[in-house]
């Protein structure tokens, strides 16, 4: 044997420590493996009696009763327990230390693919989240699973892709944890079950639909503001672009994806349309119904003044009643190709619009495309006659309010004043004039008639139009959704106007058959040949509606009364108010109707005048309309219904008769002309009014009482008008359903 020199000796005893230090720890383990079986494991934790799991401060929640057929069907059949929990020792649990959590990396970082997937977790919110001390952030076991975790690939595994939405809605849609870490979107989950990704994935069991993991990642999930997430606005329209082949390209070239390439950050990307995860079909009524409101965000300008033409109004009271057949912004601006109307490609731009409209609006021209579909009927500069036209509506309306507002105010005075100074007398004399014993004929049965029509078509306009103007206020939508919503307020306003031009037409025939039938009244007597004088003395005559001298005297001489300077005038069949109520009629049927017709037939009217001119409609039509609903609902019940002496109702028009106390009291003049013409008798009756007056007096208060209905809804939708700003009069649509997500196997 060689002898080894002096020198060596240190280095050979160090070799010798090692190679004893690596036998110890090759004979150690073995034995430690050997020591701390699954059964010795599976003695307490496998015993029923211990608690199912065990949650800490932090919330995070620790299993304690194992399934040993669990742990045999998970991938990890073949693992110890201390593979995993690489702490324990033989002493556990006597040593009184509680276990660690099980970390996935000792093992995993050797495998394909794994080592990418630790370090995208390390940088995900998630792996950030532990990072910085908030244990309950997710971890590999909360998605993978503890001790059942079986390949992603089979149906059962917490991350499978149809699994994924409870996966991850266990965090998700816990309140808790939602507040202690500010999840943005607690009932994420819980909206993307109800959403068109959630419904062709969980319940067509379409598997290419996207879950949580195609948007957000895998183990790389990043907030939204992070660069780099695929949910940062900057990626987006990528991100759709996966599934959404060739959508991307559009939406990159429109003016919007332009925009935010140029790094206007608040440009609109998909989930501003489409939102996150409430995805619904975009062609169903609902999307439809609140895509204005979403373009409305950027611009607010356009919104508030698309919601003042028929295509606003109805899409905003379409929410309400599930109809939704009027355009919106993008059935004009289109879809993910938006573009200036400057631009070639736009909708909108002159080769185009014509076109566009037409999608609606068949047989539409380049005439009928002059419509402003947002006109500021306030700006002078830009729409200076939709300005002046408002102007002078707004003055009519203002007008006729405040002239009869204070004819009508100094008329109360006085009734009440002549009430307060002889109530006895007051009461005695309505009493003779509603239950005189003498009657006579007033309205023929053929002006009854044509009143009905006229009573009813008009409530029926105002009951169908005024919530189209009033839009905003929850009656209107109330009434519209008992209607059956757009379509069908629109055919009964239609039916409504055809009534009107009825009556009108068959008033118009009704007065060339008295012309005619006295037609000889017209001649001169000395040449027997038609004179002007006679022509004109019939139609300026005690019977007839047309505004004479005399009718001013009566006004004059009315006023006095109202202040006591006067005596109380006599008036001959018609008084001053009633014509001028007569010639609204004719008025009102001529505006209101001319300009509906207009609007009810636009591409026909557009061939007589621009399109513009449908604007130019809807202010006349709408503001006229208001003030013959208000003047009919106050001055008119006022002098027919609301005077004391009138109150509750005058039945005149639905019997035809008026007593020869009434005629005293107020027609004198009318009643001595009579007498002195020797017609008197002529108009005396003796009908059968008592029999069926309370069937007369139903119909009455229910027209009444829809009209005085109708004024309180006007008059409170004007006043929140006044006391609310345009944002605020924008419907809301209806908030998606939420559901409970359950909880993860």
């Amino acid at each position: 044997m060689i002898a080894t020199p002096a020198a060596c000796r240190p280095r050979l005893c160090l070799l010798r420590s090692v190679l004893l230090a690596l036998a110890l720890l090759a004979w150690a383990a073995p034995v430690r493996a050997e020591e701390i079986k699954n059964s010795t494991c599976l003695e307490c934790h496998g015993d029923k009696d211990m608690a199912p799991s065990r949650t800490n401060a932090s919330g995070v929640v620790t299993l304690l009763l194992l399934n040993e057929a669990t742990l045999k069907a998970s991938v990890h059949a073949t693992n110890s327990c201390v593979s995993c929990h690489a702490d324990l020792t033989s002493k556990h649990p006597d040593d009184n230390v509680k276990a660690k959590l099980a970390t996935c990396t000792s093992c995993h970082p050797g495998l394909p693919g794994h080592a990418k997937a630790e370090q995208e977790y390390t940088t995900s919110v998630h792996g950030s989240s532990h990072t910085q001390g908030s244990l309950g952030a997710a971890t590999c076991a909360n998605c993978h699973g503890s001790h059942d975790v079986i390949p992603v690939t089979n149906h059962l595994s917490r991350v499978f892709k149809l699994n994924l939405p409870t996966t991850c809605g266990q965090c998700h849609t816990n309140d808790a944890l939602s507040a202690q870490y500010r999840i943005n979107k607690p009932q994420a989950a819980s909206h993307y079950l109800d959403s068109m990704h959630g419904r062709a994935l969980l319940r067509q069991g379409l598997i290419l639909a996207p879950s949580c993991s195609d948007c957000h990642g895998v183990h790389d999930v990043k907030a939204a503001t992070v660069p780099t997430s695929p949910i940062n606005r900057l990626n987006v329209a990528k991100t759709c672009g996966k599934c959404h082949v060739g959508i991307e390209d559009t939406y990159n070239q429109s003016i919007h994806g332009q925009a935010l390439a140029m790094g206007v950050t608040n440009a609109p990307v998909c989930t501003t349309c489409h939102t996150a995860h409430e995805i619904e079909n975009p062609t169903g009524s609902h999307f439809k119904a609140g895509s204005d409101l979403r373009c409305g965000e950027c611009h607010k300008d356009r919104l508030e003044y698309y919601h003042e033409t028929y295509h606003g109004k109805a899409m905003a009271l379409g929410k309400y009643s599930g109809t939704t057949e009027v355009a919106a912004c993008y059935d004009c601006h289109g879809y993910h190709d938006v573009q200036p109307a400057s631009n070639p490609a736009s909708h909108l731009s002159q080769q185009n619009i014509v076109a566009t409209c037409a999608k609606c609006h068949p047989g539409a021209t380049a005439s009928f495309a002059k419509y402003v579909p947002h006109a500021n009927q306030m700006d002078k500069a830009n729409y200076p006659e939709f300005y002046y036209v408002f102007l002078f509506m707004t003055m009519l309306l203002v007008s006729v309010f405040v002239f009869f507002g204070l004819h009508t105010l100094f008329w109360i005075v006085r009734s009440i004043y002549l009430y307060m100074h002889d109530s006895k007398t007051f009461r005695e004399a309505k009493i003779a004039t509603q239950q005189g014993g003498e009657w006579f004929s007033r309205f023929a049965p053929y002006e009854r008639f044509l009143h009905v029509l006229v009573v009813t078509s008009f409530l029926l306009l105002v009951i169908t139009g005024m919530p189209l103007k009033f839009y905003y206020t929850d009656w209107a939508k109330l009434m519209f959704n008992f209607m059956g919503g757009v379509s069908t307020a629109r055919w009964l306003h239609h039916f409504g106007a055809v009534i009107t031009f009825l009556y009108f037409g068959l008033h118009l025939c009704g007065l060339a058959v008295k012309i005619y039938r006295r037609r000889a009244t017209f001649k001169d007597p000395a040449t027997g040949r038609y004179g002007l004088k006679e022509i004109w003395n019939h139609w300026t005559g005690p019977d007839s509606m047309i505004p004479t001298l005399q009718d001013w005297r009566d006004f004059i001489a009315h006023q006095k009364w109202f202040f006591g300077k006067g005596p109380k005038p006599q008036f001959d069949r018609w008084t001053y108010w009633e014509k001028f109520d007569y010639f609204s009629v004719f008025w009102g049927v001529a505006i209101i109707g001319f300009s509906g017709l207009i609007m009810w037939f636009p591409i026909f009217f557009s061939k007589f005048m621009p399109g513009w001119g449908i604007n130019i409609a809807l202010i006349v039509h709408s503001d006229e309309a208001l003030l013959a609903a208000g003047f009919i609902f106050t001055v008119h019940f006022f002098n027919t219904h609301f005077r004391l002496e009138k109150f509750p109702m005058d039945t005149v028009i639905f019997s035809g008769r008026v007593s020869k106390a009434e005629l005293l009291h107020e027609r004198k003049r009318w009643y001595e002309r009579l007498l002195a013409s020797g017609e008197l008798d002529q108009h005396r009756i003796r009908d059968e009014w008592e029999r069926w007056k309370g069937i007369a007096r139903s119909f009455g208060y229910l027209f009444f009482g829809v009209g005085v209905i109708l004024l309180i809804l006007i008059v409170y939708a004007m006043v929140s008008r006044l006391t609310h700003t345009p944002e605020h009069q924008a419907p809301q649509p209806p908030a998606p359903q939420v559901r409970t997500v359950v909880p993860p196997r």
